[in-house]
């Protein structure tokens, strides 16, 4: 591993934690050469996963484009960038599970609208009236009786 500090190749770990999800490692590292301690996550790399778009485009998974999508339909929610990174990581998971190359978005988009319903209503909604083309003021009439008892 290279030291951030000085570039040198070795270093020694001193200590190996499994993160909270038991998904990636952290080491804890010192430089053979400067001294200086750092820190390494590993992770392993998923597979590619392909995305098939509803007009019949494919293109790849990009978890930053799903971030963002639930982004808008958080803006000015009380929701942690954390949550956010948990849905957007969970999603993915679900997906690779299905061992398949390619998921449809509506299968993304539903998983997505699952994991938000039980975090917060007014986001739900924003995610849904995007992702289900919501065409006027019935469609979410009938969105909102689905989310209130």
């Amino acid at each position: 591993m290279k030291c951030p500090f000085c570039g040198h190749l070795e270093s020694q770990v001193l200590e190996s934690r499994d993160s909270e999800g038991k998904e990636e490692i952290r080491r804890r590292r010192e430089c053979l050469k400067c001294g200086k301690r750092f820190t390494t996550h590993e992770k392993v790399t998923q597979s590619f996963l392909w995305v098939i778009k509803k007009d019949g485009r494919r293109e790849q998974f990009e978890k930053d484009k799903l971030k963002r999508g639930i982004l808008r339909s958080v803006e000015k929610r009380p929701i942690s960038l954390e949550l956010i990174d948990d849905i957007v990581a969970d999603v993915e998971r679900e997906m690779l599970r299905k061992k398949l190359p390619e998921v449809s978005s509506g299968e993304i988009g539903n998983a997505v609208l699952k994991r938000l319903k039980k975090v917060d209503k007014v986001a739900w909604l924003r995610f849904a009236s995007v992702y289900l083309e919501f065409g006027d003021l019935k469609d979410f009439e009938k969105a909102i009786e689905k989310i209130i008892p």
